[in-house]
Order: structure tokens, then sequence, then C-alpha cells
């Protein structure tokens, strides 16, 4: 995913994490290859204030490096994926049957997320893609959105739907299932 925030927006994020109280894993790639679309510094490395990755303990980790996206999402304590509804990332998601906060910020992103959130109803938006998208998400509406999604009946609800889909979907590829055998005809068609 190449989207990359100002460290005014990082910091409204580690504080709505703080704030949920919710247990997290946060992929936080160095140096953020989606800066450049901003015209920033490709050596650019947030540091956070003192003691925060100390406080994680327990409760969040912080990985600066790749992490295998598809492990975590199919791991059974993963309740949801805050995300910036990438294609694939979205496939992933569906797939392993885990709800979205989506956090469209270009693209195709917007019209990911709302088909995840709006006609799918599997996740929830951390903010109309109409509003100003320059302006900070407050750590307090970062907060609201993951204890929505993390602690309350309508994101249990949000997460049964995409537990649902996700075991429709898989299933959908098994052996001797119609899509597949389709998939398979095509496959073995194009490589004759």
């Amino acid at each position: 995913m190449l989207t990359s925030f100002s460290d005014e927006q990082i910091k409204e994020l580690v504080m709505g994490l703080q704030l949920s109280k919710q247990k997290f894993i946060w992929l936080m790639n160095d140096p953020d290859n989606g800066v450049i679309y901003l015209g920033g510094d490709l050596n650019r490395k947030f540091e956070f204030h003192a003691g925060f990755e100390e406080r994680l303990n327990g409760i969040g980790l912080l990985v600066r490096d790749w992490a295998p996206q598809t492990e975590i999402l199919a791991h059974s304590s993963i309740g949801g994926f805050l995300s910036a509804c990438d294609w694939t990332s979205c496939v992933e998601t569906i797939t392993m049957g885990v709800p979205i906060i989506a956090w469209d910020t270009h693209s195709d992103h917007p019209k990911n997320g709302f088909l995840l959130t709006e006609i799918l109803k599997i996740g929830l938006i951390i903010r109309e893609w109409d509003q100003k998208r320059e302006e900070v998400v407050t750590a307090s509406t970062i907060d609201n959105v993951v204890r929505k999604l993390m602690a309350s009946e309508e994101g249990d609800e949000i997460r049964k739907r995409a537990k649902e889909l996700g075991e429709a979907v898989r299933q959908s590829t098994e052996k001797g299932v119609a899509s597949r055998m389709e998939l398979d005809y095509f496959i073995a068609h194009i490589t004759r």
C-alpha cells in the first residue's frame, strides 16, 4: 500500500489506538515509499514520543519492516483491519473473513471502501471520502471507530458478516466447486 500520513496524522493515530484500549499490530514501513507522492523525503522515519513503544507491551506490536499480511489476517485473534483499501488488501481481508476499518486515501480506494462498508457491510469507514482529505482525522474519531468495530453490538454483527463472507469465498475456491472447475477449465484451455 502506497499511503503516507503526515507526522501530525501519525500522532493522532497513536493517541486514537491508545485511547481505544484495543490490542493491535501496526505495520509501519521505513522508509515510507508512499511519501514520494507527497513530494517528501524517502529517508523519513517517524519518531514516536518517548516511552510509546515501551507502553505497547501487551497491547500493541509495532513492526517497522515487512510483515506477512495474509498470515496475520488469517490468525484467529485478528478482530479487524485498518486499511487504505487498496484492492489486494480488500481481497485478502474478505478472503480471511476479517472486517475492515476503511481509511481510503486515493485511486480506487474510495470505491473499494464503499463496497466493503456500504454494500457488503463488513466494515466501517473512518471518514467519508468527500470530507476534506487534507484534514487530520482526530484521535477521538479513530478511538470511536476502533471501539465500534471491536467492542459493540454493531461491531459483533460486522465481524459475523465478515466471517461468513470469508468462509463462503474460501469454499467457492475448493476443488469440485463450480467456480473452481470453471477456473481450472479456463487455465487448461489457455495453456494447451
